[in-house]
């Protein structure tokens, strides 16, 4: 029996050897070191780089953020870092960090002047994303960072490195970071370097452990003092970088665990024919949280509200208030909300009308305008509509009226005052004569 483990465990040694396929020690630290240096064609690239991830942060474009990701070299400095320490080459990690420093100081500049003169200046989904980081950040970044290394240490290079680029994001923090500076907005600058240093050490991390795995050569020193010195400022740092990481590491924890268990009470606590959440927010401070929401329809009552705060403590919300706008409270914010929901709707799905009705020779044809938008922030219960041409035909004579007919889907239903608001609107609107208004 103890053969056969033996046997098992040399055999999965040999499965997942890192060093099968391995080049040589001295091309992989070439290789990095080359990588570490930030000028001429380099620097070039990275000023490219950050002005085509602004845009497509700016433009809300995924493809154009991936493209930039493609061909940043920030990780050359990141990498290096990893390396000295792993080697003790505290030249090589002066000179990471110094890079670094460089580059993400241009990174932010460059950023910075594109936001100050575009004339886009809304905050995309591209640019929130990156200033809430989360737990599943600092795996990605962390995973990544093996990937990177083991990928680069292999003598027969893959498309690993590009796939590292773009799993752990370096260049959209610093892009995101300039757009807060340009726009006064500290939140997301801060929020945005906080992803970045995050990104950056546990990749740095990553190579550093497998470099140790790997039993590089490190590097020996004139004295046995000096080398004592240079491990213990290498011991240092790397304390210095890895105590704030652990604090931030935990307090991601923190809100993730937050936000988690707040969306999963609002699922189960707010669910509701009547009424609907068209837009919550989490904040957390680390000790306290608040869940703030905005309902429309059917007003919750107070004495329910408050049961519904007392059932928090269930779902580990124990030092978390509710605030609920709703009625009258809920005017100032609705029609925004109402406008970006309509927004959205349009993005994730296709609407599709008829504009014409061909059922007769002699039938006229006509393109009514788009009235999405204006329809659902007058109308934020309005599902789905059709607005077309029609014919009516009467049994009773040989008449033949055209009119306009409306096919509408309202949740919660319009009732008599509203539909009658709505047929006037519709009148005014397509300066039309005759609407006929059909409620699913």
């Amino acid at each position: 029996m103890k053969r056969i483990l033996v046997e098992v465990r040399s055999a999965l040694f040999k499965v997942f050897s890192l060093r099968d396929g391995m080049a040589d020690e001295e091309r992989i630290s070439e290789s990095i070191r080359r990588d570490v240096n930030f000028k001429g064609t380099n620097l070039w690239t990275l000023i490219f780089a950050i002005f085509i991830a602004s845009i497509g942060l700016n433009v809300n474009s995924t493809a154009v953020v991936i493209g930039a990701m493609l061909i940043s070299p920030l990780m050359g400095p990141i990498m290096g870092v990893g390396l000295g320490i792993g080697t003790n080459d505290f030249e090589l990690i002066k000179k990471g960090l110094k890079n670094l420093g460089l580059a993400g100081a241009i990174s932010i500049a460059t950023s910075c002047l594109y936001f100050a003169v575009t004339p886009l200046q809304d905050a995309s989904s591209e640019l929130l994303a990156r200033t809430n980081p989360s737990l599943w950040d600092v795996f990605i970044a962390f995973l990544g960072g093996l990937a990177g290394i083991v990928a680069g240490t292999r003598k027969e290079k893959s498309n690993v490195i590009p796939g590292v680029a773009i799993a752990t994001a370096l260049m959209p923090p610093l892009c995101t970071a300039g757009f807060g500076l340009a726009t006064g907005q500290w939140y997301y600058f801060l929020g945005a370097i906080y992803l970045f240093f995050i990104n950056s050490f546990f990749i740095c991390l990553a190579t550093f452990l497998i470099v140790k795995k790997l039993r590089f050569h490190n590097k020996e020193f004139s004295t046995p003092a000096r080398e004592k010195r240079v491990s213990r400022y290498i011991i240092i740092i790397s304390v210095l970088i890895i105590l704030p990481s652990i604090y931030l590491a935990y307090r991601i924890v923190q809100r993730s665990i937050f936000e988690n268990s707040a969306k999963k009470f609002v699922k189960d606590a707010f669910h509701f024919a009547r009424t609907q959440v068209v837009s919550h927010d989490y904040t957390f401070d680390g000790k306290e949280g608040k869940i703030e929401l905005l309902l429309i329809g059917q007003p919750l009552s107070e004495h329910y509200l408050d049961s519904l705060r007392k059932s928090m403590p269930a779902y580990g919300l124990i030092n978390t208030k509710l605030a609920v706008l709703q009625g009258l409270d809920a005017k100032q914010k609705i029609d925004l909300a109402a406008i970006k929901a309509s927004v959205l709707e349009e993005i994730s799905a296709s609407e599709r009308y008829n504009d014409t009705m061909a059922e007769n020779a002699d039938k006229e044809e006509r393109v009514y305008p788009e009235l999405g938008q204006e329809l659902q922030a007058l109308y934020p219960g309005l599902k789905e509509y059709s607005l077309n041409a029609a014919v009516v035909h009467s049994f009773d004579t040989i008449h033949r009226d055209s009119v306009i007919l409306f096919v509408g889907r309202f949740k919660p239903a319009l009732d008599r005052k509203e539909k009658t608001k709505l047929g006037l609107w519709l009148k005014q609107r397509l300066q039309a004569d005759s609407i006929k208004l059909v409620f699913e």
